[in-house]
């Protein structure tokens, strides 16, 4: 079943149950599935990797948005973006504890000879492909500027 098909039915169950956090989270994945289908070039099914990219892009947004609204103390609001993070979090992979990524970034050093934070860009292009929908490219980063650095 393609990601658009589970979201179609998703929002068919939220609307009978009238549970309008998770309508709202789906209603944003569909528009961004429309928003892929539509840009130059797209095909009119997407793949699993574009599904997955603009999944995680949406992730990363939730996740701005949640910060500056508990900075700036408007708890209403970041609720709501708790509750969509809720909602994309179920199609997106199960995401990477900080210790298997390090042990992933540790395998990926001494794959790559890597030895000094010159060859940063090295190892973050293999594990940045590697670990594509698994990780935060920020904590691939700071894990692996954290080992080189030692």
């Amino acid at each position: 079943m393609s990601l658009e098909q589970q979201i179609m039915a998703e929002m068919k169950d939220a609307m009978k149950s009238k549970n309008e956090a998770a309508l709202r989270g789906l209603r944003a994945i569909k528009a961004e599935i429309i928003k892929a289908k539509t840009e130059p070039g797209a095909s009119a099914e997407l793949d699993e990797a574009t599904e997955q990219k603009f999944l995680q892009k949406m992730m990363k947004q939730r996740k701005d948005s949640l910060d500056i609204f508990v900075q700036q103390g408007r708890e209403d609001l970041a609720q709501k973006e708790r509750e969509e993070m809720q909602i994309i979090e179920k199609f997106l992979p199960k995401q990477l504890t900080e210790d298997e990524i390090r042990t992933a970034v540790k395998t990926i050093i001494a794959n790559t000879g890597a030895s000094s934070a010159a060859d940063m860009g090295k190892v973050m292009g293999v594990a940045s492909k590697e670990l594509a929908g698994k990780a935060d490219g920020k904590t691939i980063s700071n894990i692996v500027k954290e080992i080189l650095s030692a």
